[in-house]
């Protein structure tokens, strides 16, 4: 874990309030994995108070060497308006990379990767270091959901890796108007893969969750939810475990768990 000053190296729009940002920092960052977070704020100012927590969507090489990251960003409020509004060359207070990432078997060969809304962040760092791997883009399935034809992101960028997506959206106007888990669950019946991937909202995770209990699949998932630390001091990011009364926590326990390690039931009051 390294706090230090990043620079912004681009700032794109990519949809009505999504972003795609690169920063320049150290290149200890070259050590993060999929499913890894960063905390990050504008430095110098005086809000907001706290860091706001963001997966590593992309990591920036040069010549085979470490030279940044790239976030994908939602404007949902002041603190994201603020780091979206940053021009290239301002500071930004970089604290990470932080939390367990997704792991891939030695033995895996064919796994589905499920992302939805703002969740395609870390599934799109996982897409490469899987090819990198040299796991065969063309073996595994990507599954993207969004509520609008403005809110699927990243779908050129996973074909241009050689990956098979197939999109929903709430409103139809991209590929079936359905829940993203209904052609998952059609894909994982007639074809069993090695390992479910997923991130999205929590309704989404519980979703999938009970296709992959039914089909007795192996999933890890990544958890999306607010940190005021990200390094386990406030507390404030808990997961309940499955069949226990204690919990796990996002920033250290995760964000990426086993499905079977915990129960997001409790968290939806069903």
């Amino acid at each position: 874990m390294y706090n230090q000053r990043a620079t912004i190296l681009w700032n794109h729009q990519v949809g009505p309030a999504h972003h795609r940002i690169g920063m320049g920092c150290r290149a200890e960052f070259a050590d993060a994995v999929p499913g890894q977070f960063v905390m990050v704020r504008p430095a110098g100012r005086q809000g907001p108070l706290l860091r706001r927590p963001y997966s590593i969507f992309n990591p920036i090489e040069e010549q085979g060497r470490a030279v940044g990251i790239e976030l994908l960003i939602k404007v949902v409020g002041e603190g994201t308006g603020q780091l979206c509004g940053l021009p290239p060359g301002a500071a930004i207070d970089l604290l990470g990379p932080l939390g367990r990432g997704f792991r891939v078997p030695p033995q895996m060969r064919r796994a589905v990767l499920v992302a939805g809304g703002i969740g395609v962040a870390p599934i799109y760092f996982l897409s490469l270091a899987m090819v990198k791997n040299r796991l065969p883009a063309k073996q595994q399935r990507v599954y993207i959901g969004a509520r609008s034809d403005q809110e699927l992101l990243c779908l050129a960028d996973f074909e241009a890796l050689g990956y098979p997506v197939t999109c929903t959206t709430d409103d139809g106007s991209v590929g079936d108007q359905c829940l993203i888990t209904d052609p998952v669950e059609a894909l994982v019946a007639a074809h069993r893969p090695d390992m479910v991937y997923a991130c999205g909202p929590p309704a989404m995770l519980a979703c999938l969750g009970g296709i992959v209990e039914k089909y007795r699949l192996e999933c890890q998932v990544s958890i999306e939810t607010m940190m005021a630390c990200g390094m386990g001091a406030c507390l404030g990011c808990a997961v309940p475990q499955r069949q226990s009364t204690t919990y796990l926590h996002a920033c250290q326990d995760g964000p990426v768990f086993d499905w079977a390690a915990i129960d997001l039931s409790v968290e939806r009051g069903v």
